[in-house]
């Protein structure tokens, strides 16, 4: 194997939705970086079978400005 050709592997911190947290090893960021998850198993309706909206940057309210006229005829 070549050497040096390998991202670094360290151990980083997660944080789930509901505030628990735990320690993982991962190649994203440096050693002992946060990774705060948006939807994790807690609150993906693939798991928990109960659907809800997850607005995390305004996209749907972006979406329905840029798009509110369609459709509406003026008489």
């Amino acid at each position: 194997m070549k050497s040096d050709i390998h991202p670094d592997y360290h151990e980083i911190n997660v944080i789930m939705t509901d505030g628990t947290t735990f320690k993982t090893r991962s190649c994203m960021g440096k050693e002992g970086d946060t990774l705060r998850l948006d939807i994790d198993p807690k609150s993906h309706p693939a798991w928990t079978g109960v659907q809800r909206i997850v607005d995390t940057g305004g996209q749907i309210a972006k979406f329905n400005k840029k798009f509110a006229g369609i459709g509406v005829r003026k008489g």
